[in-house]
């Protein structure tokens, strides 16, 4: 998944809004509106999640989200929005393992640690608000542990 544009100060950039989505269908990408979430754009946010998790459906095909969705003052992790956890909670469905990776600058070298694959379990007699919650903790906490204690954020 990748943004469909650039939002700043709530404004999106025309330019991102024209190229990213090309840019994602050159690399089998699924574009999805940008974060913050806009209620105009609830339709086209509900295809691109259906559109991935049909392509999760597939053994082979590798699904790479960044579950906060947007950046974060001072490039460190902050929380996703309410739904992210549902969305992943759809996605253990069809997925056994998740494998967490930070991902950050070291100066002028661009940095992917991969952790340990774990699998999100999260029991179905949560409230759907709690699972969401959960889920989206739980995951965040597992790629924070990727990253150097500077950029874990909300996550230290």
């Amino acid at each position: 998944m990748m943004t469909a544009g650039w939002n700043h100060a709530g404004l999106l950039n025309p330019i991102t809004r024209y190229l990213f989505p090309r840019l994602a269908r050159v690399y089998g990408f699924t574009a999805t509106p940008p974060m913050p979430p806009s209620p105009i754009e609830t339709e086209a946010r509900a295809r691109a999640v259906r559109a991935v998790l049909k392509i999760a459906k597939n053994p082979q095909a590798i699904i790479a989200i960044a579950p906060e969705g947007q950046d974060h003052l001072g490039g460190v992790l902050g929380s996703p929005s309410p739904g992210v956890g549902r969305f992943l909670c759809q996605l253990a469905k069809h997925r056994e393992r998740i494998t967490p990776v930070g991902v950050y600058e070291d100066g002028t070298v661009l940095c992917f640690n991969y952790g340990p694959t774990f699998k999100l379990d999260i029991p179905a007699s949560m409230t759907p608000d709690a699972r969401d919650r959960l889920a989206s903790r739980l995951v965040m906490e597992a790629i924070a542990r990727q990253l150097p204690g500077a950029f874990r954020g909300d996550y230290a």
